[in-house]
């Protein structure tokens, strides 16, 4: 009898588990669920609002003819290359810009400025300079990304404690030892969060680069399926930037986790 009673305490978690997932996704479903039901009533014509069977349709489509990995692929290759450039400038600028008056004189008022700006302005001439191909576009992805990396470092550097350092000093740590074993770590949560916040940005400018500039890449193919009133492409494209989008943040979430593992916050359940 004892040996039974395993399964009847496993249940309630299971269910547990299950109804707190479900909870999560419900306002997806939801959303899934009231587009059937507008696509389904007649209110709007297949060409306004094209059921979700015939969006899914589509992606398998295009799945299976090779045009969605390619596409997808160019995407995330532009997005996630523009991001990695943008993190390495972004942090190595923050931590310049807090270990020196020089160069925190002359950044602060480029940052300043160009921070609230919207990027998007600069494309024609980024254009002009580099032409209509990858460099360009992940350029204009690097451009976007790299202000949130920058930020982020700056504020995780300067929140260190200051009797941490004077104690690092006191016991004779050198510069490179205060910045590899003490500033970077204790830095890293704020620089992770400007990082989680350029990641997303760097795929929405991907995406708009390509939507402008045209050419393969997700942004591209809805471009061109507006162009020949293709409503189910575009729809097509919506539901897999929302997909590739939700992928991205959700391991940059786990990444997250990994990384600071050692710090405190690891301890609390993250709701991403």
């Amino acid at each position: 009898m004892a040996g039974m009673s395993a399964p009847d305490t496993d249940t309630p978690g299971l269910a547990a588990r299950i109804g707190h997932g479900l909870a999560r996704w419900s306002l997806v479903i939801g959303l899934l669920l009231l587009w059937d039901i507008l696509a389904r009533s007649g209110s709007f014509t297949p060409f306004m609002l094209p059921s979700p069977e015939s969006v899914a349709q589509r992606i398998w489509r295009d799945a299976s003819n090779g045009d969605l990995p390619i596409n997808m692929g160019l995407t995330l290759y532009r997005a996630l290359t523009g991001f990695l450039i943008a993190a390495l400038l972004g942090v190595g600028t923050g931590l310049l810009i807090t270990r020196s008056a020089a160069a925190a004189w002359f950044f602060d008022p480029i940052i300043s400025v160009g921070f609230p700006m919207p990027k998007i302005t600069f494309l024609p001439v980024i254009v002009l300079w580099l032409g209509f191909y990858d460099t360009a576009k992940i350029s204009m992805v690097v451009f976007d990304a790299i202000f949130p990396a920058i930020t982020g470092t700056i504020v995780g550097i300067r929140a260190v404690e200051k009797e941490l350092l004077w104690s690092a000093r006191n016991l004779g740590a050198k510069e490179r030892e205060m910045l590899w074993q003490i500033l970077l770590p204790a830095a890293s949560p704020q620089i992770m969060t400007g990082l989680q916040v350029s990641l997303p940005i760097a795929l929405i400018v991907a995406i708009v680069a390509e939507m402008l500039m045209g050419g393969y890449g997700i942004g591209g193919a809805m471009q061109q399926a507006s162009s020949m009133a293709d409503s189910r492409g575009v729809f097509a494209g919506i539901v897999e930037i929302a997909v590739v989008g939700w992928v991205l943040v959700k391991g940059m979430s786990l990444l997250r986790r990994r990384l600071l593992m050692w710090h405190p916050e690891a301890e609390a359940p993250s709701g991403v």
